[in-house]
Order: C-alpha cells, then structure tokens, then sequence
C-alpha cells in the first residue's frame, strides 16, 4: 500500500484551533486527533474527512497528504514508548496528564537519555509559579524566558544539530509555539523535536488539547496510583509511527497482540477485584495472569530517579522489548512471578 500520512505540520500552521474549527465542519475531534497521531491511518479515513480538513486548512488534498515519506523514530529505550507509542523525530508529542501522574519525569528522563545521544536540550519557562521544574532543569542545556528568547536560541544553535525542545501548554493556547515552530522551519530547522505538558492539568478534559500532533502520551491514573510508573497508557497513546507502512511489521503486530491482551486483561481486572480471581475461567485466569506480567514487564526504573528509588536506571532496546513482550504473550513467561517483572529491565 502506498506510504501517506496526513501533513500534521501544515495543519498546525493553517488552523491554530482546530477544536472549534474541526466541530465547526462536522468533524469530531477524537477523529481528527486520531488521524494526526496515525491511530486512524489515513488510508482509511472516510474522503469527506480528508476534504474538510483541506478546507479548514485552505490547501489542496495533494497538500494535505504526504506521500512516499517515512516518519522516523526516535529510540527512548524506555519501554512502553517505543512499543505504543513512538517518539516521532521532528514532530510534536503532547502529554495528557494531571498533576502528579508524573509527566515531567518522564520529560526530565528523555532530556537526559536525549542528551546523552548528542541532543541540545531547550526548555522554555511556563508563565506563572510551578516549583516542580526546578528537577528538570538539571537536564537542560538552555533556558528560554520567551517565545522570541527561544528563537533566538534555538536559531543560533545551527541546522544541523538535533534539539528537544519543551514548553507548556500556556504557550500552545496563544499559538506561539506554532509561529515558533514554523519560523524556525522556514530557516531550514527541521531538527526539532517538541514536548507539550500542560502543569495544570487541564487537558485531560478536552478533546483536542493541544492541536494536531504527531504523537500523543495518555498517562494513566490507575497505574499511577499503583506506582507502575512511567503510568503511560499503552491503549490510549499512539502515535504517527505507528502506521503500517512506517512501522516494522513485527514490531506492529506485537504492539497489536499486546493492546488486545491488555484491553482484555483490564476488563477481567474490574471482576477479579471484585469477586476474585477464582470468579472467572481458567483459560480466561491465563489471560488475566499474562496481563499482569505484561503490566509489570513495562514499568521501568529512570536515570533521573535513581536518588529516590535507589533502583538503578534501565535502558532496553526496542527488539529487546518486542522480544520480550512476544515471551510473555506466547506464555514463555508464565512462570515468572509477577513482583519479579516489577521495574526490571529486559527479561533475564
């Protein structure tokens, strides 16, 4: 099948709201989002989707969609990421979390494995009082004050560098960061890879907070409550990587097998919790158990962290994850125990 994507750059620089403008047309957001990320690939979109889309953004169809380009991935090492929900190069990944579900952990783990990797990292100050950024400026190379301060700096630091660049979402809803992006664009900046967390937590509760993405990370209550950290949802989060014809095929059909293991393993959860284990089949226990390791195989002991968890950080490659995670859905793991898996690294 030919390679498309939809052009999520243009989209972002051509309908700064696209909430209002998407509900506007007819369109849900949910689904737009979708089809930025690749949830929905765009292959299979329905055509008066695509057609309003080029409307909204005042571009032809041949515009709108990119052909014969692969969206790269940037390898984190961390797990449930690279698994579910890759990080696109060069594009836009925005966290859905409250206070305290731990995004700017993760945020302060990437700064670091991405500096290690040769990345400039850049952050730019949310506007107001947040105490929490104090730990992530650790792992910053240069601090912004504002959008043109950012700029300037970022302009200054070449084409040829990788950066990962960093801002709240206070700076997203003035459409700041979308002028940024597309002037540091125009001077042939390709290079920037961006990170939107939104401190207040507001965006939990809308349905397309920050605009068109190429990756989205859903961090997760219930698993932060019981610290499987880094708590990313592996259902809910996606990414533009993610489709088919980006994306290594065995590495997509474990990543299929695994969100449909735990869908399942979430709905047995709600009955076991409540009338215990005993309460459902035996071959449906199987599925549960697999679950439950799969769960704990994904959390994963972080660099930045090690002061406070005295857990040594963790890197495992990506065909070390897919391995693994292939391990537990064919049962070769069936006879580990499940606190065993608990922030591990690869399988032993």
């Amino acid at each position: 099948m030919e390679n498309i994507s939809l052009n999520v750059s243009l989209l972002r620089r051509r309908v700064p709201n696209l909430t209002s403008a998407a509900k506007s047309v007819g369109l849900r957001p949910a689904t737009v989002s979708n089809l930025c990320t690749g949830k929905i690939p765009v292959g299979r979109s329905e055509v008066r989707t695509l057609v309003a889309l080029a409307s909204l953004a005042e571009c032809s169809l041949d515009e709108l969609i990119i052909r014969g380009e692969t969206v790269q991935m940037i390898e984190t090492k961390i797990k449930t990421l690279d698994l579910f929900a890759p990080l696109a190069k060069g594009g836009t990944v925005g966290l859905v979390a409250r206070p305290g579900m731990g995004q700017l952990v993760v945020v302060t783990e990437l700064f670091y494995r991405l500096g290690k990797g040769g990345f400039t990292t850049v952050l730019l100050k949310p506007e107001g009082d947040f105490p929490e950024i104090k730990d992530i400026l650790d792992y910053v190379d240069i601090v912004a004050t504002s959008i043109e301060d950012a700029y300037e700096k970022m302009a200054a630091i070449g084409k040829d560098k990788e950066i990962a660049f960093a801002a709240d979402r206070s700076h997203v809803l003035t459409g700041k960061v979308y002028e940024l992006q597309e002037r540091l664009s125009d001077i042939g900046a390709q290079n920037v890879t961006t990170f939107l967390v939104d401190l207040k937590g507001e965006v939990v509760d809308e349905d397309l907070p920050y605009g068109p993405l190429e990756t989205l990370w859903h961090f997760d209550a219930d698993l932060s409550a019981r610290y499987k950290y880094p708590a990313v949802n592996p259902i809910y989060s996606t990414s533009s990587v993610l489709e088919g014809a980006h994306l290594d095929q065995n590495h997509f059909t474990t990543q299929q097998r695994a969100q449909k293991l735990l869908r399942r393993y979430h709905e047995l959860r709600a009955l076991v919790n409540v009338k215990g284990l005993d309460s459902i089949p035996k071959s449906e226990a199987v599925t549960y158990k697999r679950g439950e390791r799969l769960e704990a195989y994904l959390t994963q002991p972080f660099y930045v962290a090690e002061e406070f968890t005295g857990q040594k950080g963790e890197a495992v490659n990506l065909q070390d994850t897919i391995n693994d995670v292939r391990k537990i859905l064919d049962g070769s793991a069936d006879s580990k125990d499940v606190e065993s898996l608990n922030f591990i690294g690869k399988l032993s």
